[in-house]
């Protein structure tokens, strides 16, 4: 048996086989079709004319070279978010943030980013999808690219990663070998001493809609704090009856290209706008939807620079 048939044999016990099945025959569709099978059914993107259009259209307008630098220009934000849920020995507990790196399509190739990182304090690490920018070809690039990125974070409880629109499941194994632990409608517990947390994450319900809150939540006692992973924003309501506590998310990159003020101009996403970028509520849960850490389409943004994300949790009184 070769290594990527008993790998492949390895994700349908852990991902179940119709789950596995329908992902692996849209990632076939994916280079054809503009139309998936989630919660956002178009995807202009998947258009190939269309970043070479916006590059015209932005190069005539004198702009493009500034939408280039501002693709490296991240900004870190520190998030304090108060539960009464958290456990003691979690007050103070710092999560980083990354979501939508795109590394294969970053015009240094994620050198800016890893030198900020390397700096950072934080206890765990999350990234919310879309690893890679390139959606046709191989994934060489981008898995020797995290790698790299990897090797400058340093976190007591690890890295921990769910997939994108982007992302091919048959790399997990990739991803996994280099510390990334993706999770495939599953979840973790993290601990401190007695107390624990609990860390979930499901597939993407953007483009292929193989998403299993129930799954990933299923070992979770009702009671116990915890924190979902998500690739979009577009499974609140869904979350939200689970009891999910926290969400965390990407995949708008928070319009990329916005009005000045950051108003979004598309937001590549179903559901309710409030949210699409930054802190929000619902319904008792509390979530965080990220600008994005690298960027899509094409490598450009106006008035909405990369952020790379602290979550800092506060036990409430």
């Amino acid at each position: 048996m070769t290594e990527e048939l008993s790998e492949l044999i390895a994700l349908k016990y852990r991902f179940g086989e119709e789950m596995l099945s329908k992902r692996l025959r849209q990632q076939v569709k994916i280079s054809t079709s503009p139309f998936g099978e989630g919660y956002g059914r178009f995807h202009w993107e998947n258009l190939r004319f269309i970043p070479q259009l916006l590059k015209t259209i932005l190069k005539g307008l004198g702009v493009l070279e500034r939408g280039h630098q501002n693709c490296l220009d991240f900004k870190i934000k520190e998030v304090v978010t108060r539960f009464h849920e958290l456990p003691d020995p979690f007050d103070g507990y710092r999560i980083l943030h990354l979501s939508d790196l795109h590394l294969d399509g970053m015009l240094d190739k994620g050198h800016a980013l890893g030198k900020i990182v390397r700096n950072l304090k934080y206890d765990l690490c999350v990234m919310t999808g879309d690893f890679r920018f390139d959606k046709l070809h191989g994934y060489d690039d981008t898995l020797t690219l995290m790698a790299r990125l990897l090797k400058d974070l340093n976190c007591q409880d690890g890295c921990f990663g769910v997939l994108g629109n982007h992302d091919f499941i048959e790399k997990v194994p990739g991803f996994e070998k280099l510390g990334l632990k993706i999770l495939l409608n599953e979840s973790v517990d993290i601990s401190r001493g007695a107390e624990t947390i609990h860390l979930a994450g499901i597939d993407d319900p953007h483009f292929y809609g193989t998403y299993d809150i129930e799954k990933a939540c299923k070992d979770i006692p009702s009671t116990d704090f915890n924190i979902l992973l998500v690739h979009s924003p577009e499974v609140v309501e869904e979350a939200a009856a689970a009891k999910i506590n926290l969400y965390l998310c990407g995949h708008t990159h928070g319009g990329q290209i916005c009005l000045p003020g950051g108003i979004p101009i598309l937001t590549n996403s179903f559901g309710h706008r409030e949210f699409s970028h930054g802190g929000w509520k619902y319904a008792g849960m509390q979530g965080y939807t990220s600008s994005g850490t690298g960027s899509s389409g094409y490598p450009v943004r106006y008035h909405c620079p990369p952020e790379i994300t602290i979550h800092r949790l506060l036990k409430n009184p």
